[in-house]
């Protein structure tokens, strides 16, 4: 079994900054994807960055430019920074664990990031 914990998340004005942590721990597979998700109330759950374990990462769109997710995989830990933060960003964000090979998907509890204008 995978555990994620997550931390970090609170209330910013617009134009300020925050940065998530996401903690795995159990059974890590070597060749994962390490994400960032979010859920606004009313919408779906969308990807807002990835991070390879063999290196490269990924991004929504309204994110790029803004956020920068990195990892540490000595800690299995994964960082979510978040700049120039807009009111749009307000969401519950989750730290998301894929094992590459099974396709298994673990999640976070979720952490609350408001954005206020």
């Amino acid at each position: 079994q995978v555990q994620l914990v997550e931390s970090g998340g609170g209330l910013v004005q617009a134009g300020g900054s925050l940065r998530l942590s996401c903690e795995a721990s159990g059974n890590i597979f070597s060749f994962n994807v390490m994400g960032w998700y979010r859920q606004a109330p009313g919408n779906q759950r969308e990807l807002v960055a990835a991070s390879f374990s063999r290196g490269g990462t990924n991004y929504a769109d309204s994110v790029k430019g803004r956020f920068t997710i990195s990892r540490d995989n000595a800690y299995n830990t994964v960082y979510l920074q978040m700049s120039s933060l807009k009111p749009e960003d307000t969401a519950v964000y989750y730290c998301n664990l894929r094992d590459v090979v099974s396709s298994a998907d673990y999640w976070g509890q979720g952490t609350q990031v408001t954005v206020s204008s």
